[in-house]
């Protein structure tokens, strides 16, 4: 079993054991469930924008301690000054250290976009993130069937969330094209075996309709890269461990976005 099957396979008892404690109804009335959503591929459409999709992240399977001495607060708010286009936060307690509580940090600290990063199986996490204040949810193509994808980007949607469809390769691409979809994002991670290659966002760029905006996740580190990716019609740019793994994540970022407009 590699490292993406243990993680769903977890995912299940904890989402089975949510459900039991938390009654969809309950979720319903948190005060952020009637909060009209900040649309990230909107933000990511505009003139002029950064395009950073700058992440929250504690620890990872393949890194283990990114950064654990910052409050999601602190980050955010530098982020939020740095100019990205939105925040991607972990809520994944178990492999990530993240939880719901950091989304409900963050959405009370700034105004950015705030993309829930978890792994969603379920319709009861999309009612999670959006009783939370998250703006985005992620599906990631590896996991789910076409007609699961279809089912929970339909339920987020009507919810009022974009939908960001992560894949990582080919067949995931195409069994997962749905009107349902906000932004098609490329994970140039190997899940299985955690490698990283930015041809993963090159090969598959003509591959995705314009109808989508393209994300490049994973391995983007430097300036060049962007400015590569852009050539192939990406908009959008999830930069994690690059920031994090700094002792101050804003200062990392803005310093980045500046060199990015010069």
């Amino acid at each position: 079993m590699n490292i993406l099957e243990r993680i769903v396979r977890d995912k299940r008892k904890e989402v089975d054991l949510k459900k039991e404690l938390t009654p969809v109804s309950l979720l319903e009335r948190f005060p952020l469930f009637e909060r009209k959503t900040n649309s990230l591929a909107e933000k990511l459409k505009q003139v002029g924008s950064s395009g950073i999709i700058a992440e929250h992240k504690r620890r990872s399977p393949s890194r283990s301690v990114i950064n654990q001495s910052l409050s999601v607060q602190e980050v955010a708010l530098g982020y939020q000054n740095a100019g990205v286009a939105g925040m991607s936060v972990l809520t994944d307690l178990k492999y990530f250290g993240g939880s719901l509580e950091d989304v409900l940090s963050v959405r009370a600290s700034v105004q950015l976009p705030i993309l829930r990063k978890e792994f969603i199986i379920d319709p009861f996490q999309i009612l999670e993130a959006k009783a939370y204040g998250a703006d985005v949810i992620l599906l990631i193509a590896a996991i789910l069937s076409r007609s699961e994808i279809k089912s929970l980007s339909e339920t987020a949607k009507d919810l009022g969330l974009d939908v960001l469809l992560e894949v990582h390769n080919e067949a995931e691409l195409q069994k997962s094209l749905m009107p349902s979809l906000d932004m098609l994002g490329v994970n140039n991670r190997d899940l299985k075996t955690f490698e990283v290659s930015l041809d993963t966002s090159r090969s598959l760029s003509e591959q995705i309709p314009d109808d989508f905006v393209k994300v490049s996740e994973s391995g983007i580190s430097n300036v060049d890269a962007i400015q590569d990716l852009r050539s192939y019609g990406y908009k959008g740019f999830l930069v994690g461990e690059h920031f994090m793994k700094t002792e101050n994540p804003g200062k990392k970022a803005s310093e980045f976005i500046k060199a990015l407009n010069s």
